[in-house]
């Protein structure tokens, strides 16, 4: 009797054990779950397709040169960069041209209307998905508070800062160290109005954007042409002496100490990176031009075009303008608010202020009009896949329009407009969209080496399961491969073409390699002196990680690719969208720690929001 009892005990024990188990596997499924690649219904109504190469240029213009170029540029070249913010442009180019490039082969990749969640969705599961998603709603979120505050900085200085002088006056004293010196009533004005007009239906104008963007791009060639005509070559040349004698009555320090040490960089290489983390900003709004798949003359061609000569244009005005901007006046006499319209008075040209004044609100109008429409999408969309509450996905009736995610987007960025800081927003849009950036690049590595599959909706279900069928038969052939040498698998791979086993083991190779290049990043944020004075501890683990990094891509790099044609592929893969990860990796170690704790906090209510609702109400589960 008690040996009937141990081994039932022993049975129910190894049972439960055994649940445990499958409860965990599927628990974690349901993590990496990937979204089928069909429209969902409601979804087929099609867009008219109008909009040609030069339309997405102008969206994506509209979209990015604004607040960065008239307003950030001048807080960076004082108190981070100096004269060597033209460096930190370069940097910051690059790693959005990288990133760009990720998003153009993205979207050849999907046939429709998209953003970087719906391609991490597809390509590396619902959970890193969601994560995608949740700060993409905070990088628009905060790219239209940051941009309302600008325009309420300008029109501020327009009417001679009576408006911020009365307000600072009556709540400085209130307010925390945290926040903004005084609520920026301005800015929650107008954001109110433009999410009230949203929620009316007001159409997004194509016509509109192109006045805007001509009187931007007319308004930032008078300064470029103006700062070679009025600059001297002295303020990139600047000694210690010229600081003292012209900072004598304020000395203002920067976030790496006193206002720098003279010369063209006199922040340093630590100020050159800083700087490049910030001037990532103002890169920021060319995914903007994806989400136009569906409106898009030829997407498979536009849009790979489109983004290169968006990021490129924005490279080089704001390339000039700070380099105009420098030139103008000594980088320590920048106005760090308000900084093209001050230089102007600065030397001598008094009434062009206005007209630049006048041309910011032109560009910061048409940036924050570029930001509102694709707002609300993200939410609208996850809410439609059941990752966030399915309220928000409500339309109007009447107008057709999400009238859910409108209100609550514009309503949180009226908030945070109204009491942040406008660095502070500026670090948390970076850190956010670098993340997003990151994981679309990852995407692409992913999809790359995965069976073939075509992107669209207009794949047969025959199609589909002869595919399986095939993968199935070769998944078989590279497993009895494999079980009898990993290694031979790994390096040489016996199939032509992905294969299941193969799509997994760059899966894992890349998650690995996105580990290493954190860690290898961390340490060269953290401690670039130690390591580059030989420091043997950290040198070791550098050369350490970067030998494993290195074998690890060459793994990837031996398996096959996916022979599917598609009009623009990236180049170099798998290094490419390694070296675009590595990038903005890095560039997020160069934020602050406020920042840091503000994204660990917006990221703590998402996870709360997946795990408690959005995990059991996706439409993959159901």
């Amino acid at each position: 009797m008690a040996l009937c009892l141990v081994f039932s005990a022993d049975l129910t024990s190894s049972t439960l054990s055994r649940m445990r188990c499958q409860d965990v596997h599927h628990f974690g499924q349901k993590l990496i779950r990937r979204r089928q690649l069909k429209p969902t219904e409601g979804s087929e109504s099609p867009k008219a397709r109008h909009l040609n190469t030069l339309d997405l240029v102008v969206l994506g213009v509209a979209s990015t040169l604004g607040a960065g170029v008239y307003i950030l540029v001048g807080e960076v070249a004082m108190f981070i960069a100096g004269p060597a913010i033209v460096i930190s442009f370069l940097v910051a180019a690059l790693s959005s041209v990288l990133s760009g490039l990720c998003y153009a082969e993205f979207g050849t990749w999907v046939s429709w209307t998209g953003s970087a969640h719906l391609y991490s969705y597809i390509s590396v599961g619902e959970l890193w998905a969601f994560v995608t998603g949740w700060n993409l709603i905070l990088a628009y979120v905060i790219a239209v508070a940051s941009v309302a505050k600008a325009w309420s900085h300008t029109f501020d200085s327009l009417i001679g800062n009576h408006i911020s002088q009365a307000l600072e006056g009556i709540f400085s004293p209130y307010m925390p160290y945290f926040l903004a010196t005084y609520p920026d009533f301005v800015a929650l004005a107008v954001l109110l109005l433009l999410t009230g007009l949203l929620v009316l239906g007001a159409p997004e104008s194509t016509l509109l954007y192109r006045v805007f963007t001509g009187i931007n791009v007319l308004v930032l060639s008078f300064v470029i042409i103006s700062g070679f005509v009025k600059g001297d070559l002295h303020n990139w040349k600047l000694t210690e002496q010229d600081y003292t004698l012209n900072t004598s009555e304020s000395i203002g320090t920067s976030r790496l100490g006193p206002l720098g040490s003279g010369g063209f960089v006199p922040f340093g290489l630590d100020g050159i990176l800083q700087g490049a983390a910030m001037c990532f900003y103002m890169f920021i709004g060319f995914d903007a031009i994806v989400t136009k798949g569906e409106e898009a003359l030829n997407p498979q061609r536009s849009i790979p075009v489109s983004t290169m000569i968006t990021i490129f244009i924005c490279f080089l005005v704001c390339f000039g303008v700070s380099a105009a901007l420098t030139l103008m006046v000594p980088y320590y006499q920048i106005h760090p608010e308000n900084p093209l319209p001050e230089a102007f008075l600065l030397v001598g040209w008094g009434p062009a202020r206005y007209v630049v004044a006048v041309g910011t609100l032109c560009a910061l109008t048409s940036s924050l009009l570029g930001d509102m429409f694709p707002m609300p999408q993200v939410i609208y969309v996850m809410a439609e896949d059941g990752l966030l509450f399915r309220g928000l996905a409500q339309i109007h009736a009447h107008t057709g329009t999400p009238v859910m995610a409108i209100m609550s987007s514009g309503n949180l960025a009226a908030v945070m407009a109204l009491l942040f800081k406008f660095s502070d927003l500026v670090d948390l849009l970076s850190i956010g969209t670098l993340l997003a950036y990151s994981l679309v690049a990852l995407s692409v590595l992913a999809l790359r080496y995965q069976p073939d599959q075509k992107f669209s909706k207009e794949k047969t279900e025959e199609e589909i399961e002869m595919k399986l069928k095939v993968e199935e038969n070769i998944s078989e052939l590279v497993s009895e491969a494999g079980n009898s040498n990993i290694l031979k698998s790994l390096w040489f791979p016996t199939s032509t073409i992905p294969t299941r086993k193969s799509g997994q083991i760059v899966y894992g190779c890349a998650f690995l390699l996105v580990l290493l290049l954190i860690i290898l990043s961390l340490i060269l944020a953290q401690w670039p002196s130690q390591l580059f004075s030989g420091d043997p501890v950290l040198t070791t683990v550098a050369v350490l990680l970067l030998l494993l990094i290195i074998g690890v891509t060459i793994i990837i790099w031996r398996q096959r690719q996916s022979p599917s044609p598609l009009p623009f592929r990236v180049p170099a893969l798998p290094v490419l969208p390694l070296v675009s990860i590595f990038l903005n990796v890095y560039l997020m170690m160069q934020m602050t720690s406020g920042a840091w704790i503000q994204f660990s906090v917006w990221n703590a209510i998402g996870f709360a929001i997946y795990f408690g609702y959005g995990i059991r109400h996706s439409l993959e589960e159901n």
